[in-house]
């Protein structure tokens, strides 16, 4: 029986919490609460972090990508990554990952790919992208010797680095597994724009039981080192490619907190 944690608050059903859906309990509550309190716009923050993604799935399948690798899915919340991709491309081939098992219990919704197409589940952890790597369902589904669109939405801020540069340490692994022609599509929150507002935020998960850790731009940046990125390069999540050029103004950078790019493997 699989153990769903709903005594400890988790940062996937926190942010299905600020995108306004329902897989969320008390204990996820009283932390979004707790976040909003000191940071008001978070709710922005997760919706144009989600919107963002759209907006890049939709770019790269028009760019001929067919093979997406989500990690750190979360709840799923249509359209999910596989909706947008297969609204384009009936073909398109989609793995997710994520590590809470209340994502597993509501796989099958990300399981309901077109006749042309698949996707797949896969119950892991984003600190063992080598398990990630092997595993059977990304094998039977992707194939890594034809590009790969990886995706780290809001992800890598809750891998700490102890010391060690884990973060960039485990990006440039699955990096590293990808062909030529591979993306990476990826944002994460940053302290550049509220340093005081953003350190309250990680007291707040730290005493959930999750930690984070923001990163500058320069330390994002790194993320992409050794890929191109595509323009227009590193930009809050609401101004990278726009679908109306109101869109890239109506949230101010404190309120985004969030960088967001992608880019190309020569």
């Amino acid at each position: 029986m699989v153990d769903l944690q709903l005594d400890r608050a988790h940062s996937s059903r926190i942010y299905d919490y600020f995108l306004g859906g329902k897989t969320n309990f008390l204990a996820d509550r009283m932390a979004a609460g707790s976040v909003l309190s000191v940071f008001p716009s978070a709710l922005i923050a997760a919706r144009i972090n989600r919107e963002f993604m759209h907006r890049a799935t939709r770019a790269l399948v028009k760019a001929g990508m067919r093979q997406f690798l989500d990690i750190g899915t979360g709840i799923p919340t249509p359209p999910n990554l596989h909706d947008i991709a297969q609204g384009i491309a009936p073909d398109a081939r989609i793995v997710y990952t994520d590590n809470d098992p209340i994502v597993l219990a509501h796989a099958a919704a990300l399981l309901l790919s077109t006749p042309e197409g698949r996707t797949a589940y896969v119950q892991s952890d984003v600190n063992d992208p080598e398990a990630i790597l092997a595993a059977p369902q990304l094998r039977h589904t992707l194939d890594l010797r034809e590009p790969v669109a990886l995706s780290l939405n809001a992800l890598m801020h809750f891998v700490t680095d102890d010391g060690r540069d884990r973060a960039h340490a485990i990006v440039d692994t699955l990096k590293s597994a990808l062909p030529s022609g591979s993306t990476l599509a990826m944002t994460h929150a940053t302290p550049d724009f509220g340093p005081g507002t953003m350190e309250k935020i990680v007291e707040i998960y730290r005493g959930a039981g999750t930690v984070l850790q923001f990163r500058s731009r320069g330390e994002f940046l790194r993320f992409f080192d050794g890929w191109e990125l595509l323009a227009p390069g590193v930009a809050l999540p609401h101004q990278w490619r726009p679908d109306r050029p109101e869109d890239a103004t109506y949230v101010a950078d404190a309120e985004a907190g969030c960088y967001a790019a992608v880019a190309r493997k020569p």
